[in-house]
């Protein structure tokens, strides 16, 4: 089985997960291909036989690579994401970082991970992306997100004016700060952090949330995924800020924006022990009592 290994921010306080990782990747056999970036950082400090296969990005990943693993948190998995692209490769994400919904599996569980995949004794689950049409190109040739698609005000403090519309129809004038449009996994990224409720990953639908709207009735609302949701923006500023999970672009009014569902699916790897349900509890502390 080969293994890439992606990771982008290396802190030393990770090595000794990073070594128990790599020591279990040769104790069962599983083969590394390693960040070109990464691996960088942590030669001198673990002891390479030899040097690893090594890949930098999406065009050198290998084509026969079973799953890529993302060293992090959700930043990182959401980075990984570009890299796999249509390529059907799945992820798994190993938490080193902070809340991880998507990067779930805690580092003191790498282990039970890396036997998980050698046991097969795992899901695969399908994850919808959201997709950006442009009247420029925007995002490096990547117009595809897992979380959300969001625009922002820049350079001002007023709020902007996005009128938006549903397969052409009027849905509303939004006047705030800015605008997210998540897929279901994206629910519990910003999006929640705006008001707007969780959502299952196996819904077909989008959540289109306002960020600090200025009419209090505005709330987030959920719509199907099979409409494109287009965009015109006003604002004092010619600039704005449009991104793609935690890529972003500059843009100005006059760009045309839609987005709409990706036409092809992101896999994330689950261990048998660990589900959607699992994983909320654990990171809302649902049904927790604290006082205690």
């Amino acid at each position: 089985m080969l293994i890439a290994i992606y990771n982008r921010i290396f802190d030393p306080i990770d090595l000794p997960v990073i070594s128990r990782l790599i020591d279990l990747l040769d104790l069962h056999k599983l083969q590394p291909v390693f960040y070109l970036d990464f691996y960088e950082r942590i030669r001198h400090h673990y002891p390479f036989k030899e040097t690893p296969r090594l890949f930098t990005g999406k065009k050198d990943l290998p084509r026969n690579t079973d799953m890529l693993l993302s060293l992090g948190g959700d930043g990182t998995i959401l980075d990984s994401v570009c890299f796999v692209g249509n390529s059907g490769i799945p992820l798994i994400g190993i938490n080193t970082g902070r809340l991880g919904f998507l990067a779930a599996i805690p580092e003191d569980e790498v282990e039970e991970a890396i036997l998980s995949l050698v046991r097969g004794s795992y899901t695969l689950e399908k994850r919808s992306l959201i997709h950006l049409d442009s009247s420029i190109p925007l995002f490096d040739g990547s117009p595809f997100a897992l979380n959300e698609f969001t625009l922002h005000r820049q350079d001002t403090s007023s709020m902007i004016k996005i009128h938006t519309y549903l397969n052409g129809e009027f849905l509303n004038t939004y006047w705030a700060d800015g605008l997210i449009v998540s897929t279901p996994t994206g629910s519990t990224g910003y999006s929640l952090s705006c008001g707007g409720p969780v959502v299952f990953p196996q819904t077909s639908s989008f959540l289109i949330t306002p960020v600090a709207p200025h009419n209090l009735n505005t709330r987030p609302i959920l719509v199907p995924d099979d409409v494109v949701v287009s965009f015109e923006i006003e604002g004092r500023s010619e600039q704005f800020l449009c991104t793609l999970d935690a890529r972003t672009e500059t843009i100005r009014s006059s760009v045309q924006l839609a987005v709409k569902k990706e036409n092809f699916m992101i896999s994330l790897v689950r261990p048998d022990e660990h589900n959607f349900l699992k994983t909320i509890r654990q990171k809302l502390y649902w049904g927790i009592d604290k006082r205690n």
